[in-house]
């Protein structure tokens, strides 16, 4: 490889299957009992419970997360630094009966660092490939607007195909397969802004807010009472969901009943970005489905077989916040995309 390798060993495995009924190693497992859709929805619950051992007052993080897995979505975490960004996923890996991989992105951290890269060995005098961490069922992404373009470049093709090719051949990745990534927003030195194809691969941008004061005063009790966030396993983190509880989940929620009206509604929506006055580029039509999946999700984690326009709106920010660019005038005025989008939902009929 060309640069160092700034990546961590795959978290422990916990066996499991993918969601093709093979174990890791592309072997065939032994059959399995059919998982329910009310089986995989509590184990998505369990999920967010289990989290919530080790992360406080994240609830609606945590969810998005969970709505990204069932989606077959990536995810862009912003937060300041401090409030628990990578350890919200490296918790939930834990928690998840899958493989995972931690990529710090520093400056010279190249593409083949991320991706894999061909190796010559000397005793057969033949190349061979030798995979980077992004073969993963779950690969945390820390701080990925410290690298260049260039190497941020390195995951469009795996975030949108779910394969890489290095050496023009096509090398699929592990099914389920999700990138979780962390910026910070105020850090403008040594930062490299994410291009819009690179921001319109994430599912949902979720801002990690400061705690309130009674959570931060239960993240004090914790530490006063030993709670070391290296030390997951002492925290009690166990494994609760895997791929087939992701699989069944996920073909519930594709098979979720949506109103034309609704259809119609994420239509309306994205299309009223356009036209913002404060926006110069607004949602694409790759935004309004991914608007449809988060919100079909969101209504089947919340024990429905059906979409509201509430769902619509409840992820309408999350989904849709950085598929915008605001013009330059409207930020100086101090407009953010968040306030368009509400200023959007208020504006357009919600069926009845």
């Amino acid at each position: 490889m060309s640069g160092p390798v700034h990546t961590h060993a795959p978290e422990p495995s916990h066996g499991g299957m993918d969601a093709n009924g093979t174990d890791r190693n592309g072997a065939p497992g032994p059959e399995t009992a059919e998982v329910s859709a009310d089986q995989a929805r509590d184990a998505m619950e369990a999920l967010r419970t289990e989290v919530a051992k080790v992360i406080v007052g994240q609830d609606a993080v945590v969810s998005g997360l969970v709505i990204a897995l069932l989606c077959r979505g990536h995810v862009l975490l912003e937060g300041v630094p401090g409030v628990a960004k990578t350890l919200l996923v490296r918790t939930l890996a834990r928690a998840l009966d899958l493989t995972s991989t931690r990529v710090q992105f520093t400056p010279d951290l190249m593409p083949g660092d991320v991706t894999g890269s061909m190796v010559y060995d000397a005793r057969t005098a033949e190349f061979s490939f030798r995979a980077g961490p992004v073969f993963t069922n779950l690969m945390l992404a820390d701080e990925i607007n410290r690298t260049p373009p260039k190497t941020q470049a390195s995951l469009l093709e795996a975030m949108e195909e779910r394969q890489v090719s290095v050496d023009g051949t096509p090398r699929p990745l592990p099914d389920p397969f999700l990138v979780a990534a962390t910026q910070n927003p105020i850090e403008y030195e040594g930062t490299y802004p994410l291009p819009e194809a690179q921001l319109d691969r994430f599912l949902l941008k979720l801002t990690v807010p400061l705690p309130g004061r009674d959570d931060e005063i239960a993240v004090l009790q914790r530490h006063a009472h030993g709670f070391d966030p290296r030390d997951l396993d002492a925290a009690g983190i166990r494994p609760v969901a895997g791929a087939a509880e992701l699989a069944a989940g996920r073909r519930a929620v594709a098979g979720l009943r949506v109103d034309p009206d609704v259809l119609a509604y994420v239509v309306d929506v994205v299309r009223a970005t356009r036209t913002s006055p404060s926006l110069q580029l607004g949602v694409s039509p790759r935004g309004a489905t991914a608007l449809l999946g988060s919100a079909r999700a969101w209504a089947w984690l919340s024990g429905r077989d059906y979409t509201t326009p509430d769902d619509v709106k409840a992820l309408a920010k999350p989904t849709l916040r950085h598929r915008v660019r605001l013009r330059p005038e409207a930020e100086l005025e101090g407009v953010t995309a968040d306030a368009v989008i509400d200023a959007v939902l208020a504006a357009v009929p919600v069926p009845r």
